[in-house]
């Protein structure tokens, strides 16, 4: 009875099913993944380790699109040289150069394809190892991306527009055959898989599909050069409003001739933004290079792009590389703000750096609020303030005492020598010094009042600094005259650099009641309109007050050698007040070698960057430099986000190095290289979201719809939101959305409909069937 039990078992044992390591939970959903055996890995594990391959993989397509988009770029702004005739010139024509690509088919082609070429290869790849049998990622994916661009980038496009402003579609024309194709998109799909021939694509459907890629291009080429308008409805059209504000751009000629006059104005913007800037390097001390990434980043920004310009922008912030808009640091912000503010609504700039008399906030800091007072003998006292700063939270004590000068105190003023003490916190004292009322006339006098800082009863030494303003004067203004009207100097030096000169003009020897002069300029060998801006006006003089300036605007004449003169003229007095001694000055303008020197390497340095800022015309030592080191090697600019973004991305960086440089054969080898990368990595992601979809339970087509769509539309995000701020018009924020979903729905899914099409069609058994659940 055991021996029979035995072979039972021994027979049972030989019929079981053989062990396998390769078959387990999700292991056949992948095209390409699992590459090795995870029979052995947990679940939640498994979970994990997919979703950050899959985040990790969007960030090396990422990395790949700023090269893929590099390429695009090079390939679209491909110029040739045409001749236009003009009598101007002595050839009898000017050389122009026109770009080859027009903007809309560009748009509609390489852009889109740029742009969607993650979703549009993930439906290619799908189908084509799927034994081209209909699958549920790259279809979801193209419609989950298509309303994450219409609903999501739409609406943070339109929140993110400052307020007060708006943003119109420039081409209008374009933008009204886009927004009908992408909705004819969805409205064809219907027909195909639900009218037509429900859950059936044949051949001429899938055909008809793939053709209306190309009429989209051409009919979007023929609204945008208005060959089916005529010339007076062209002339006189005016742009429908669409939610955002339309503006005319420098150099947006329906030609797209590049002439060499808006080089020169540029240039000319830089050397006035270099000059501008050259005051903060003499004046406020900062650095000459900063002041050239201002001036990089302030043209940058003035320029208009388009959307591809701002999705390499973005994708190299998701990858920690160089940025297309230089980064100013926090500590010159204030300087770049000023230079941002329109002319008529600046302010003098106040970028004072002092000497740090609390060490840090551990003194405190005691002077007086003004370095000089001025006092009408008649007020018979005058107030002295005094403040602290630095460290307050403790009690202090100074002493003031006052000095002779012109004024000798008894008789001029009374003396004044006391401590001040300030309590906890307390930042503001004031006293007053008497001053002494004779009617004697008298030349206007002054005297100085001082501070001091005594030690403590047990004579230790207080926690306390003296500030830069630890004296002051104290003018007495005799008030029984009106005084006499004269300018301070007969001859003033003003540099060219300066921008403006300020003429004092002074009022001595009494400063009772409200008197005026008149004024005028006068030529010598400077010329009023080219060297300087003449005028003639009249200053008044408020009770007691004893100067006031004359401002002169200086032109630059952009000559190399300088030393012109002009004259300034006091006239009639009013008020009782009488002309003195100075009653001309004549102002000498010279060249300022020293800061146009400056201006120069400011100016060299700021072409530099922006040279820098090119975006194909990389090499192969320059490409590994990039890779290697964060933020393209510009560490000064560098973040803490950058930092971490060039960790995470840096294999992929170094990985990208290795595809030929965009400057080679006109960029195509980059393009059909990296596209083919691309393909690869979609498919990379495919399996990664496929398998991620399988081990939690979710349909392909809801991970398609929400991770993968999301993850392939993030830099476009960043990009249109950039665009919808920067820009004054919206085609480089939303205007793509419509072409991008058309070009998604229209090769994304005719390319391999076409395909599996004509493969059934060859096994005459066979119908290409497509699920619309």
């Amino acid at each position: 009875m055991a021996a029979n039990n035995t072979t039972s078992m021994m027979s049972n044992l030989s019929t079981t099913t053989p062990f396998d390591i390769s078959v387990y939970t999700c292991s056949h959903v992948g095209l390409l993944l699992p590459a090795i055996s995870e029979y052995t890995w947990s679940k939640s594990v498994r979970i994990f380790l997919y979703l950050i391959g899959m985040l990790w993989c969007f960030l090396g397509v990422a990395i790949l699109a700023d090269v893929f988009m590099c390429s695009i770029e090079k390939i679209t702004s491909k110029t040739a040289k045409v001749r236009v005739p003009d009598a101007n010139e002595s050839s009898g024509f000017r050389i122009l150069r026109v770009k080859v690509w027009n903007n809309t088919v560009a748009n509609l082609s390489l852009l889109a394809l740029g742009t969607s070429a993650p979703e549009i290869l993930l439906s290619c790849i799908e189908i084509i190892f799927n034994n081209f049998e209909a699958g549920e990622l790259g279809p979801s994916t193209i419609v989950g991306s298509a309303a994450f661009n219409l609903l999501v980038i739409s609406g943070i496009c339109i929140v993110c527009i400052p307020d007060g402003e708006v943003r119109r579609v420039k081409s209008m024309k374009v933008f009204a055959v886009t927004s009908f194709c992408c909705i004819w998109a969805y409205v064809w799909l219907i027909i195909v898989l639900i009218v037509w021939t429900p859950n059936i694509v044949t051949i001429e459907e899938a055909v008809l599909t793939l053709l209306m890629f190309p009429a989209l291009i051409l009919v979007a080429y023929v609204a945008d050069r208005g060959f089916c308008l005529k010339k007076k409805e062209l002339e006189h059209e005016q742009p429908s409003m669409v939610g955002f504000k339309m503006h005319a751009e420098k150099g947006d000629e329906e030609s797209q001739a590049l002439d060499k006059d808006s080089d020169d104005e540029d240039n000319a913007e830089i050397m006035r933004l270099c000059k501008e800037l050259g005051h903060d390097v003499k004046d406020e001390g900062l650095p000459p290079e900063e002041a050239a990434q201002m001036a990089a980043r302030k043209m940058t920004m003035d320029q208009s792009h388009d959307h591809l310009w701002y999705r390499i922008n973005a994708t190299r912030t998701f990858g920690g590389r160089k940025k297309l808009i230089p980064r100013v640091l926090g500590t010159f912000q204030e300087i770049y703000d000023h230079i941002q503010t329109p002319e008529e609504e600046r302010g003098d700039l106040a970028v004072t750096k002092k000497k740090d008399h609390s060490e840090g906030g551990t003194r405190a800091v005691v002077e007086f609020t003004a370095a000089e007072t001025a006092v009408l003998e008649s007020e018979k006292r005058v107030r002295i303030g005094i403040r602290r700063h630095g460290k307050v939270g403790i009690p202090c004590t100074v002493r003031i005492e006052t000095l002779n000068g012109t004024a000798v105190a008894h008789e001029d003023y009374i003396p004044f020598d006391q401590e001040v003490k300030f309590a906890e916190n307390e930042e503001l004292r004031q006293v007053y010094i008497e001053i002494v009322d004779d009617n004697e006339w008298e030349p206007d006098e002054f005297f100085f009042v001082k501070l001091h800082v005594p030690k403590t009863d047990s004579g230790e030494e207080q926690h306390v600094s003296l500030g830069n303003m630890a004296i002051t004067q104290v003018i007495i203004i005799n008030d029984d005259e009106p005084g006499k009207l004269e300018f301070q100097k007969p001859s003033i030096i003003a540099q060219e650099s300066g921008r403006k000169v300020r003429v004092p003009v002074v009022r001595t020897g009494g400063a009772d009641g409200h008197v005026s002069v008149k004024w005028s300029t006068k030529d010598i060998s400077a010329v009023s309109g080219a060297d300087y801006e003449g005028s003639e006006g009249e200053l008044k003089f408020d009770h007691g007050e004893t100067i006031k300036t004359i401002d002169i605007v200086i032109h630059d004449s952009k000559k190399k050698e300088r030393d012109e003169s002009f004259q300034i003229t006091l006239g009639e007095c009013d008020g009782g007040a009488v002309l003195g001694k100075i009653t001309k000055t004549i102002v000498t303008i010279v060249i300022d070698e020293e800061f146009n020197g400056l201006v120069s390497r400011i100016m060299n340095l700021t072409k530099a960057n922006m040279d820098a800022l090119q975006i194909e015309e990389s090499s192969y030592p320059a490409q590994f430099v990039e890779a290697l080191n964060v933020n393209g090697g510009d560490l000064q600019g560098a973040t803490v986000l950058d930092y971490i973004m060039h960790f995470m991305t840096f294999f992929w960086k170094v990985l990208f190095a290795f595809i030929p440089p965009c400057k080679y054969l006109g960029g195509w080898p980059t393009f059909l290289i990296s596209l083919a990368v691309i393909g690869f990595m979609t498919a990379i992601i495919g399996d990664l979201a496929g398998i991620f979809g399988c081990l939690i339970d979710i349909p392909n087509s809801i991970t398609a719809i929400t991770f993968v769509a999301l993850g392939t539309s993030m830099p476009d995000t960043f990009a249109s939101k950039t665009a919808a701020i920067n820009e004054k018009n919206a085609d480089s924020s939303v205007g793509n959305i419509n072409g991008s979903n058309s070009v998604n729905v229209f090769l994304g899914l005719g390319l391999p409909w076409t395909f599996a099409a004509i493969y059934h069609a060859v096994k005459v058994s066979y119908i290409f069937n497509v699920k619309t659940r």
